[in-house]
């Protein structure tokens, strides 16, 4: 019988976890309903939950608690994607179930399992049934109901576990889209997949490993871009776990600002993250450890550490603060330098197939010296983690929920330099609710959404994220998009092409053509996955 679960046993549960999603990942990955090639559910979940791993790996002899604390603020930093968003809130749940706990008893983990989903349901704006969060909160409702027979864990788990597949079968009966592509829901997959990890160590004493094949790395959020006679060379990066809550960070990162620059220092309740350039890495090292104990040290020499960015900064170092600045999200050469001359400071690469993480957004934020920053997420998957990176800053960050370039490009154009950041911010969204935006790509599996049959192969025409018809041609599958969009009070048809498209001017001509008393603006975009990215104002 197993009454308890201790920080060991809790540690292997999360690695076998982490490990049983990311074998799994590519075939959660492929349950996403639409047919375009963007379906990362199970990869962003991967990354979120592979971001404690290697904090914990090492931590075993700690107490339950200390361990969920961890993993809440390790998947918090680290939740890529609305489906790793909600990951991560279910484990700042789980965390908050456990208390103070060192061992979790039945009574500490259905308390936790509830505080998990009712954090998860929080964090949705409009929750929808048949997602993760039904399978969250059925599961938390099935460990409750069978922690009432029995005080063995094992057996309380292995039900539940049976539940939570059922659970998740409920899912494609529950929503239209996923009972016409006869899928269940990815986020509630990846869930299952944990739930699964979790358990395989409690039946077999061993952790699931990850397979090499499926082996995922967490990307590098932010490295900076080098040259020969850069002025510090070691790019030096750590955590701290506080020995207590009252050390003073303040005077850590006053006396560390003289060693180096391009530092960030993100104060985390138990945890605090350090990033600094510096020749002296060990004068650094040696203030932190009055602080804490150092987990992830990461200490790369620049000149010679290869660059593959997921955030690409204008520059490293410091600047002159100023009134206002501008982070978007944006992938494709054109796109990024059309955002660039309209005045956004820094670019998030990322988008669809590859959202940023909240760490990502968050380490942009703390580099711009700033009073009021402006975050365009430009995705409507990567908005979530934009505003969980907002509550962790202690900048003044308004984020503007813009779903597309082209909305965010509207919306940095509407900017009024002497206007209030509330003024601002309203008449931004305001103004992006009238930017419809156009985009075609390809299908990629056969399918049937909203009773339309979609094949593989065919061209698909969105109108605002949504599937709105489809042909056998790009130019005429985005002209007849643009015919339902346009109207008598359109005065602006602006389009961005994709990777392998170069003519521009043919296009142009085109567009012009049909319509003659619209402007026309088309722009090499080089933008992966979609062919055409328009908009129509």
């Amino acid at each position: 019988m197993l009454n308890k679960i201790n920080g060991e046993m809790l540690v292997n549960m999360f690695i076998s976890a982490a490990n049983n999603l990311s074998n799994q990942r590519m075939a959660v990955d492929n349950l996403n309903v639409f047919p375009v090639p963007d379906g990362d559910t199970g990869t962003n979940m991967s990354l979120t939950i592979l971001s404690c791993v290697d904090e914990i790996s090492s931590l075993k002899e700690k107490g339950a608690n200390e361990i969920s604390k961890i993993v809440a603020s390790a998947t918090l930093r680290g939740a890529r994607g609305n489906s790793g968003v909600i990951l991560s809130q279910l484990m700042r749940g789980f965390n908050k179930g456990i208390g103070d706990k060192k061992e979790i008893d039945k009574v500490a983990l259905v308390n936790a399992f509830k505080k998990a989903q009712e954090s998860a349901y929080r964090a949705v704006m409009k929750p929808t049934e048949g997602t993760i969060l039904t399978v969250a909160r059925m599961t938390a409702e099935a460990i409750e109901k069978h922690a009432k027979d029995t005080d063995d864990i094992y057996e309380i788990a292995k039900k539940t576990l049976e539940d939570a597949k059922k659970a998740l079968a409920k899912t494609q009966t529950m929503l239209k889209q996923l009972k016409e592509a006869g899928v269940v829901d990815a986020g509630g997959q990846g869930l299952v997949c944990i739930l699964e990890g979790a358990f395989y160590f409690l039946e077999n004493g061993k952790v699931i490993e990850q397979s090499e094949e499926n082996a995922l790395v967490t990307p590098k959020s932010v490295t900076a871009k080098v040259d020969a006679d850069i002025k510090f060379i070691y790019c030096t990066e750590f955590l701290i776990n506080k020995k207590n809550k009252d050390v003073d960070v303040f005077r850590f990162k006053s006396t560390i600002e003289h060693y180096g620059d391009c530092m960030v220092v993100i104060d985390d309740d138990d945890i605090v993250k350090v990033h600094i350039h510096t020749n002296t890495p060990n004068l650094v090292i040696g203030e932190a450890l009055i602080l804490g104990e150092l987990t992830k040290i990461k200490i790369d020499n620049m000149k010679y550490q290869h660059n593959e960015n997921t955030v690409k900064m204008q520059e490293e170092e410091k600047m002159p603060e100023k009134e206002n600045a501008f982070i978007a999200v944006a992938y494709g050469d054109g796109i990024v330098n059309m955002l660039k001359e309209i005045g956004v400071d820094y670019i998030i690469e990322g988008g669809q197939t590859m959202n940023p993480s909240t760490d990502d957004i968050l380490s942009s934020i703390e580099k711009v010296n700033a009073k009021n920053i402006y975050v365009f997420p430009n995705n409507k998957n990567i908005i979530l983690a934009a505003e969980q990176a907002k509550k962790l800053s202690d900048k003044n960050v308004i984020v503007i929920p813009t779903k597309s370039i082209p909305q965010s490009i509207s919306a940095v154009l509407t900017f009024d330099e002497d206007a209030s950041c509330e003024d601002n911010e309203e008449e931004m969204t305001e103004i992006i609710k009238g930017v419809k935006t156009i985009s075609t790509t390809t299908a990629v599996r056969d399918t049937t959404i909203d009773g339309r049959d979609i094949f593989e192969g065919d061209i698909l025409g969105l109108i605002d994220n949504k599937i709105d018809l489809t042909g056998k041609d790009d130019i005429d599958v985005l002209i007849e998009c643009l015919d339902k969009c346009v109207n008598d009070e359109t005065g602006l048809i602006t389009v961005f092409l994709g990777e392998g498209i170069n003519d521009t001017e043919k296009i142009k001509e085109i567009l012009e053509e049909k319509y003659e008393d619209i402007d026309v603006s088309v722009y090499m975009g080089n933008q992966p996955v979609y062919t055409f990215i328009a908009s129509v104002e």
